[in-house]
């Protein structure tokens, strides 16, 4: 027998019973993980809270959605236990990052041969457990954006899981960053190479004043109605603005909108070819996973509700 984590209902963290099932098997194509880490991200809970947005039918199963409840957990990192019938490349006892994949909040995940790439030497469980999800999200965004090396771009929300990811993979392009972020995470973002500005009124004019030389496209992991006026009176082009998250306003301003939903980018292919290269930066430490918090199995409520008072700086993960 094995524990995963399952919400009850549709509600509030209070809804997640660590319930015991089977020990997945198998089948063809297909392999069993011991799961060592799993990200918890912001998809997660709105996919039990019944807030998350209208998802496109070829989606669903990318946004765990194959279930009348939901399955958690997006991204994980585990040992390989079990192969099925015609896998190769993989053995058992290999150490690997999981994605894409759905139910990683287990002691066990079953997940096509096809989204397991091998577990950097060095990355510790916790930072490969939280790599994936948040990393390719900031990726898909930094190339939605077109940013070129020499530009200067605005990230809302920069000490967040996906927007620490998306600084250092902007440095990492030699783009220069200006980044907002309560004060508090200011020493951090200057550790990664970013300009820090507070959010909150007249960021239009710290942001000015922190890239005198104008801004050139804008990433949003904030999704406040701050950050898309903010993004839209400085970027000339709106096609150059990538939002991850944000309401409703965002659709016919022409920025570029990333997720599972109508007249959104899921960015499928380009994360998939992504992995590799992320996992490389990982391991040898040009990008760091900054983890907020670690919790077990059945913590999963309290993860979730660290994730919710937006206090966490960085990335969330559970360890079984």
């Amino acid at each position: 027998m094995a524990r995963i984590v399952r919400p009850r209902t549709f509600g509030s963290p209070d809804v997640l019973d660590i319930v015991e099932v089977e020990t997945p098997t198998p089948g063809p194509g297909e392999v069993v993980v011991e799961v060592r880490a799993a990200g918890v991200n912001p998809l997660d809970w709105k996919l039990y809270s019944g807030a998350f947005h209208e998802v496109d039918d070829d989606e669903k199963e990318a946004a765990g959605l194959r279930e009348a409840l939901p399955s958690l957990g997006m991204d994980c990192a585990g040992v390989v236990v079990t192969t099925g019938p015609g896998v190769t490349g993989v053995s058992v006892g290999d150490e690997v990052i999981v994605y894409p994949v759905t139910a990683a909040y287990a002691d066990y995940v079953l997940a096509p041969v096809t989204s397991l790439i091998p577990k950097p030497a060095g990355l510790p469980w916790a930072e490969a457990g939280g790599l994936m999800l948040a990393g390719l999200t900031a990726a898909h965004a930094v190339q939605a954006a077109g940013v070129r090396a020499g530009e200067t771009v605005l990230v809302h929300g920069g000490s967040g899981g996906v927007g620490l990811m998306t600084v250092q993979l902007l440095r990492q392009l030699g783009a220069q960053v200006v980044a907002t972020a309560a004060a508090r995470n200011h020493d951090l973002l200057r550790d990664l190479g970013a300009t820090p500005v507070v959010y909150g009124p007249g960021l239009t004019d710290r942001v000015r004043a922190a890239a005198p030389q104008g801004v050139d496209a804008a990433v949003d992991t904030a999704g406040t109605e701050e950050a898309l006026d903010v993004s839209l009176e400085l970027v000339a082009d709106p096609a150059r603005i990538a939002s991850i998250v944000g309401s409703d306003r965002r659709f016919g301003t022409g920025i570029k909108l990333i997720g599972y939903g109508p007249g959104q980018d899921a960015g499928t292919q380009y994360r998939a070819s992504f992995r590799g290269r992320l996992a490389q930066l990982a391991g040898s430490g040009a990008v760091r996973v900054v983890i907020a918090e670690s919790f077990s199995l059945d913590q999963a409520a309290r993860a979730h509700e660290l994730g919710l008072s937006g206090q966490a700086t960085g990335k969330i993960v559970l360890l079984p």
